[in-house]
């Protein structure tokens, strides 16, 4: 099977661009309305969990989205906690049930991720680094959430809902926002950026099987 590499950013990790910058802040506004629309639908669907509370993480993946499609676009340190940041602020400011608590919860899903994305030194941007990047960005949210909301909850239960929580981040954030780069990058609007090169970049000869 043809095997194509990953491209990096160009120059230094940390040689952020101007249209890196644009880039993300467009990404954020636009994830920003998606969150504080899918803060209506948690309203909407919350009442179907209370017969067993902790797996209500389980929608919120859709909030992880941001930080994951920022960091897959970009590539650069801090692109998803920035992208991540400004969506949660975008939310924030429309107006929500959760108030400064959706800013947190989107800075603390964003530091996550970028702790895990830099012990592969930003150099690893495929599905597997960012969904256990948000993964983990997921367990910190968690942990931090159901402290504030049900500090009464039995280890257990916490448990379940941290677990209920990865779960969500994992399959929807990382998996459709990485289905989302796909897209934007065979539309041609990410040529600028590293996903956008690996379309036209050929993929890479599978010696054994040529052999």
């Amino acid at each position: 099977m043809p095997v194509r590499n990953l491209t990096l950013a160009s120059g230094r990790p940390w040689a952020w661009r101007t249209v890196d910058f644009v880039t993300v802040a467009i990404l954020g506004a636009a994830f920003g309305v998606v969150f504080w629309g899918w803060d209506a639908v948690y309203a909407l669907v919350f009442p179907l969990f209370l017969g067993f509370p902790p797996i209500i993480g389980l929608v919120g993946g859709v909030w992880t989205i941001a930080a994951v499609v920022g960091a897959a676009i970009v590539r650069r340190p801090g692109a998803a906690m920035l992208t991540e940041g400004i969506a949660s602020a975008v939310e924030l400011l429309l107006g929500n049930q959760f108030s400064l608590i959706a800013l947190v919860s989107g800075l603390l899903y964003g530091v996550g991720i970028e702790l895990v994305l830099a012990l592969f030194r930003w150099r690893r941007w495929g599905y597997g680094p960012l969904a256990l990047g948000i993964g983990f960005g997921a367990l910190v949210q968690s942990f931090w959430g159901v402290n504030l909301y049900y500090p009464d909850w039995a280890l257990g239960w916490k448990l379940i809902n941290a677990g209920s929580g990865i779960v969500s981040a994992v399959v929807i954030g990382a998996g459709v926002g990485w289905l989302i780069v796909k897209a934007l990058a065979a539309s041609g609007a990410l040529d600028a950026f590293p996903a956008g090169r690996e379309r036209h970049a050929l993929p890479e000869r599978d010696d054994a099987r040529a052999e």
